[in-house]
């Protein structure tokens, strides 16, 4: 009989390890629903960093063609009362953008009119990019945003370097604000807010000896500048411009020797969920993504994910968060996972979500050139 424990044992182990391979889309679609309404005590210290949660689980739901599930009105009302509206003096142009959360208890002001002023009160690059981001995400048209003032604020935060900062006080100014600032200009289809040549240098500056992107010249190849990096230059369309097919070859090979089981983001560093979205995504626009071992990234990435309240870990068995849920879903979306959407790799937003921004671009310039020739005389 002793020689029968062991093969009871395996036996049991494979069905438990079958048991983990299922994605179970409806507990996620719970998590990203209870981000909405109601987070833990650890999260006190992100209430500045309010808006990129709801970002999460917005966009989360989204993958998950779930979003029907929110009220999406009352949560463009809310995006819309943390922007930073200009003064009727307009002297705060340079502050312009989106604030996480209403921590300063500056009167509610859906973008109707204009801004209080307030000695602390400024936009900050991520909540801008992750407020504009959400507000595509639930179809909003945009209209109440005020570009001129986004775009102001984003020209005051960028560096003689490049770079940027992330408030108009100072801030670390590395390559995620470089990214957050691409996809701000991208998604509001006007690139005036920000010096892309100064831009692309700091990138091209920031390729590492190893041939990763560090955060900046100088420093350690990274997993996420590498994305962002790669992605900023996707959507300004330069990619092949900065980098010749040798360098992009170099920076392929960088990336695809981050997979170990999931992804990590720099050598000699354990895995971990996100990864498999940053290193993933880079690898899908450097178009060499079919070659990852799937099988591997699906193990791993489900292996992090809780079974009971939903949501993805860094690693197994830790407490799942709303970054790593969400970049868990974006990770298993890139390997085409049945009941999740596809993920627009560098913008970071569903291709649903993608093509209503394709659409107000379009329907924006259309209007653009019916009134240009509206304006231009007819002398026939």
């Amino acid at each position: 009989g002793g020689g029968a424990c062991p093969w009871r044992s395996n036996m049991a182990e494979e069905t438990t390890a079958g048991e983990h391979l299922e994605f179970l889309r409806e507990r996620h679609v719970c998590f990203f629903e209870r981000c909405l309404k109601i987070l833990p005590e650890r999260y006190c210290s992100l209430e500045t960093s309010r808006l990129t949660i709801a970002f999460f689980a917005l966009s989360g739901l989204d993958m998950l063609s779930a979003l029907h599930l929110v009220d999406k009105t009352s949560i463009i009302e809310w995006i819309y009362s943390l922007q930073v509206l200009p003064t009727e003096d307009k002297s705060n142009l340079y502050r312009c953008g989106f604030r996480g959360s209403s921590h300063l208890g500056i009167p509610y002001n859906v973008s109707e009119s204009h801004g209080t002023h307030h000695l602390y009160d400024s936009g900050h690059i991520a909540m801008t990019y992750t407020g504009l981001a959400s507000l595509v995400i639930l179809g909003d048209d945009l209209k109440r945003v005020n570009k001129e003032a986004c775009l102001a604020g984003l020209r005051a935060l960028q560096l003689e370097d490049g770079s940027f900062y992330a408030v108009p006080e100072g801030s670390e100014n590395d390559m995620r604000f470089v990214y957050c600032a691409t996809c701000i200009c991208y998604m509001l289809n006007d690139w005036s807010g920000m010096n892309t040549k100064k831009a692309i240098n700091y990138i091209r500056k920031s390729m590492s000896y190893d041939n990763g992107v560090a955060q900046g010249a100088g420093l350690e190849s990274h997993g996420g500048s590498t994305f962002c990096a790669i992605a900023s230059l996707c959507l300004m369309g330069k990619l092949n411009e900065v980098f010749s097919e040798k360098e992009l070859n170099r920076i392929r090979r960088w990336c695809i020797m981050r997979q170990q089981n999931g992804f990590h983001g720099r050598p000699n560093k354990p895995v971990d969920t996100c990864y498999s979205f940053w290193v993933g995504a880079t690898l899908q626009l450097l178009q060499i993504f079919q070659y990852t071992n799937f099988e591997k990234n699906r193990n791993y990435i489900l292996s992090t994910q809780d079974r009971i309240v939903g949501g993805f870990a860094k690693w197994p068995d830790s407490h799942p968060d709303a970054l790593h849920a969400y970049f868990g879903v974006c990770g298993l979306s890139l390997i085409g996972e049945a009941g999740v959407c596809k993920v627009h790799p560098a913008l970071n937003m569903s291709i649903r979500a993608f093509q209503h921004l394709q659409h107000l671009h379009h329907t924006a310039e259309t209007k653009e050139l019916e009134q240009h020739s509206e304006s231009v005389p007819d002398y026939t």
